[in-house]
């Protein structure tokens, strides 16, 4: 049954005199809003429900202050979006306690400092990866310097070669694609 505004207000009004079926009427009324909104939020059904049953809380604990010149549910949608910021806090807030807790490890972790051995391997593989690029006709080749090694972006490559960016955009997928073949082909 679709609850009008009127009967909402009325039902607000038993609620805030400790009337439990008005608190029944709400919760049965406005859960799949409430509910709906935190899935969008969370993707996560558990984490949803938990947001959802505290919003009604909440708001039942509080339905004293409840401004009538606002809607209902646009109250209830607050209360339940501060509760996910509040649970996105603290998670953030374990979770920084826990890496400086674990300080050392972590830092172990997070070190991407390339070791010798990787270092060697990355330096072949860039030596490997120069050769096959020298296979490409001079175009290309200067088309991928630019692009990757120079770090240009295509309007400045452009710019450089005298290009329109489209042709740069077609010339550079064209020699990626030539030197993929060199590449299969060892």
């Amino acid at each position: 049954m679709e609850k009008t505004e009127d009967s909402i207000k009325d039902i607000i009004q038993k609620a805030k005199t400790g009337n439990q079926i008005a608190f029944s009427t709400l919760l049965d009324t406005f859960w799949n809003d409430v509910y709906g909104f935190q899935m969008l939020r969370t993707k996560n059904e558990n984490d949803a429900e938990d947001i959802t049953i505290r919003t009604f809380s909440r708001a039942f604990d509080r339905i004293e202050t409840y401004d009538e010149a606002y809607e209902f549910k646009t109250w209830l949608i607050t209360i339940s979006k501060n509760l996910h910021v509040d649970l996105l806090r603290k998670r953030k807030k374990s979770f920084l306690d826990e890496m400086e807790a674990r300080g050392d490890e972590v830092k172990r972790v997070l070190d991407e400092t390339p070791s010798v051995e990787d270092q060697l391997i990355i330096e072949q593989n860039l030596a490997n990866l120069l050769q096959d690029i020298k296979k490409l006709k001079p175009h290309y080749q200067k088309v991928i310097n630019l692009r990757y090694f120079n770090e240009m972006s295509y309007a400045d490559i452009a710019k450089e070669l005298n290009e329109p960016v489209n042709n740069v955009k077609v010339k550079l997928l064209r020699a990626k694609k030539l030197l993929a073949e060199i590449i299969k082909k060892k």
